[in-house]
This record gives structure tokens, C-alpha cells and sequence, in this order.
């Protein structure tokens, strides 16, 4: 089964070597699509208020469980997979409902939860061969426990 590509990248939030992670797919970061999605639909406000996730200033545990939709301490069933471009997640989270098969990793159902009204039911879904994903989550830990941007 062919599916869309993921991976994470690791980039320098700030001065003091705290990482965010991007997920990336099919080569395009999350935040450019979901700012083209909201621009689109005529979403105010829109446009660069997305950034990636700092582990460093959220306790989510291991990233590759969060990635799971097993992340500690989100409130929900939904997961954060990007936050406001501040750095805080809970400030303007993108949530998504993240669905695991020995397959298939599935994001869909995405929210704004700040913006209730919002219809993101043309975003997505996005569905992940489970091996190609899990070895993104890997090059995602290495990266993670190395420092590297």
C-alpha cells in the first residue's frame, strides 16, 4: 500500500539549543500546508501562526509515542502536531486524531480547538505506510537524543 511520506525534522528553536520538530509531508512542512489550507478557506487569522512542537517546554514524553497518539499529558483524545510559532503548544495548537494499524498510521479529524467553528475537513486525511513511518520516528529519536539540528 503506497501512502503519503513523513518525516520529522529537528531545527533550532532559539538561542539556548532547544530543537522544534516539523513533520514533513511528502517533502512539504506541515506548517506551510496548513497556512495554505487556512488561507485558502478564508481562515482569519492565518498564515504563519504555526511552528513546530519544542519538547523541551512541554513534558510529552518520548516523541515517538506522542507520534503514536500516545503522548503524555495532552488533554483529549486529539494530539498536538504543530503549536504556535511562540513555542507554546496550548497557545495555537494543530490537533489531530492519530490512528495506528499494523498498516497504516492515519492523521485526520483536524481541529484548531482555540477556533471550534473552523472546518478542516478538506485537510487530509494524511495516511502513512506504518513501516516508512516508524523508521521516520526512529531518524526522529536519533536526531532527538543527538541534539542535532
Amino acid at each position: 500500500m503506497t501512502g503519503h511520506k513523513i518525516r520529522f525534522e529537528c531545527r533550532r528553536y532559539d538561542d539556548h539549543g532547544s530543537l522544534e520538530v516539523v513533520p514533513y509531508i511528502d517533502g512539504s512542512p506541515l506548517t506551510d500546508l496548513i497556512d495554505r489550507f487556512e488561507t485558502g478557506a478564508g481562515m482569519h487569522p492565518a498564515g504563519d501562526a504555526y511552528g513546530g512542537l519544542v519538547p523541551q517546554f512541554f513534558r510529552f514524553g518520548p516523541m515517538e509515542d506522542h507520534f503514536l497518539g500516545r503522548s503524555a499529558g495532552t488533554a483529549g483524545p486529539k494530539s498536538p502536531l504543530l503549536g504556535c510559532n511562540c513555542g507554546e503548544w496550548g497557545c495555537w495548537p494543530l490537533m489531530a486524531d492519530i490512528t495506528v494499524t499494523s498498516a497504516l498510521v492515519t492523521w485526520d479529524s483536524f481541529e484548531q480547538p482555540h477556533r471550534r467553528e473552523r472546518d478542516y475537513s478538506g485537510f487530509g486525511p494524511f495516511q502513512f505506510d506504518r513501516p516508512q513511518y516508524d523508521g521516520a520516528l526512529k531518524d526522529l529519536s536519533a536526531a532527538l537524543n543527538s541534539g542535532d539540528s
